[in-house]
């Protein structure tokens, strides 16, 4: 006997807490109510009118405010809750727009990031403003992400970086550029900065630090122009004998390899569970049309061949969730968090994601191509996941690394 069980908004998942519904449940309203009209309407936008004073993006961030998910917010709960809390949140906000979400996760790394140093006077002094990250350059996307060199070619190098910071005294002074894929880099307000720190001509990594963009001597490209993800404006940030005081310094040459190796665990995770609200989106889309559409005289839910592949995407979101959840809870309670494993759960989501969309679109036939059904815009924000954060290739060798024990080789 067939039977149909309506499962709940995080699936297969144990029974949350009572705080955990209530955030959750906040989330999936603002995620019907706000996201998800507004980001179609931005995707349809030039990436100058998203970012534009009149545009829907902020109104949306002022009434992301009111979810009360701020870092300073979130610190209060012990490190396991705070990890399941901000998880719980960002899928919803995922299954909104992946985008927005996007944009909602990106202004708090600032403070975030701050925590994970330790300098709590920055996690006040970013908490509440307009965020982004800055590290991949020009001349070094990838490359960025290795800074203890351990993917660099025996025979090569990684050549001089493109913006560089030295410690004069009680000041940082910055120069150069970051390249056009800083994530909310047109509209933030400051910046978490790694870059190279030069010490006597030389360059080395390197500086973590907190940099204001309303300081004359910063100044911005164009937001980039690009395939999916079109409400999470992305673009160049320039800096010019720029001056901030060393009390900004998160982290600096003795402990910058570590603070790279924390921000990328933290890092991975989150745009992992992303995907998972993406996938979660297309699938239920999938879903819900699969129900409605009538071929060969019934629905086409009833054909085998549909069964299957939504069967095949239930099994993958709830698989990729799963694993996002075990690897975040795992690093919120170790004393070292495994990179590895937030390799793994960001590799693993964000092909899911990709995965899920097109099985999705296909299932919506000639419909899922046209902009009046939400396929073709999920398909390509599920394919920019692929390469945020770190194009998985790279990533999948950065985890490898990771794996060699050096005791037995």
């Amino acid at each position: 006997m067939t039977s149909y069980i309506d499962l709940p908004l995080s699936g297969l998942e144990g029974p949350l807490s009572e705080m955990e519904e209530l955030v959750q449940d906040t989330c999936h309203r603002f995620a019907e109510e706000v996201l998800r009209p507004a980001g179609p309407v931005m995707d349809e936008m030039t990436p100058e009118e998203t970012v534009a004073p009149d545009s829907p993006l902020w109104q949306v961030l002022e009434q992301a405010q009111g979810l009360g998910l701020s870092v300073a917010a979130m610190l209060e709960m012990d490190a396991q809750e705070r990890s399941r809390i901000m998880l719980i949140a960002a899928e919803e906000l995922a299954w909104g727009d992946p985008g927005l979400a996007g944009m909602i996760l990106v202004n708090q790394m600032p403070a975030l990031y701050s925590a994970l140093a330790g300098n709590m006077e920055m996690v006040g002094y970013c908490d509440g403003k307009l965020g982004c990250w800055g590290i991949t350059e020009p001349d070094h996307g990838s490359d960025t992400l290795d800074a203890d060199g351990s993917l660099q070619a025996t025979d090569g190098t990684y050549g001089r970086p493109n913006c560089v910071a030295r410690i004069e005294g009680d000041r940082i002074v910055i120069n150069g550029q970051k390249s056009a894929w800083v994530s909310g880099g047109i509209t933030a307000e400051v910046c978490a900065l790694y870059c190279h720190l030069e010490e006597n001509g030389e360059t080395r990594p390197g500086v973590v630090a907190i940099v204001p963009l309303d300081l004359p001597a910063v100044t911005r490209g164009k937001p980039l122009d690009k395939m999916g993800l079109r409400s999470l404006n992305q673009g160049e940030i320039y800096f010019d004998n720029v001056e901030v005081p060393v009390s900004h310094l998160l982290a600096g040459p003795d402990n910058y390899v570590d603070m790279v190796y924390h921000t990328l665990a933290e890092a991975n995770v989150h745009v992992a569970n992303l995907a998972v609200g993406t996938a979660r989106a297309a699938y239920e889309h999938a879903l819900d049309y699969a129900h409605q559409r009538k071929q060969g005289g019934q629905a086409i839910i009833r054909h085998q061949n549909v069964k299957y592949r939504l069967f095949h995407m239930f099994r993958k979101v709830e698989a990729a969730r799963a694993l996002v959840r075990r690897v975040a809870d795992y690093n919120a309670t170790a004393t070292q968090p495994a990179l590895q494993g937030s390799i793994a759960s960001k590799v693993t989501a964000t092909q899911t994601a990709f995965e899920v969309a097109s099985e999705a679109l296909q299932i919506f036939g000639g419909n899922g191509l046209t902009k009046e059904y939400p396929m073709e815009k999920l398909l390509r924000d599920a394919r920019a996941c692929l390469i945020a954060d770190g194009c998985n290739e790279i990533l999948a060798l950065k985890g490898g690394n990771l794996l060699v024990n050096p005791d037995l080789v």
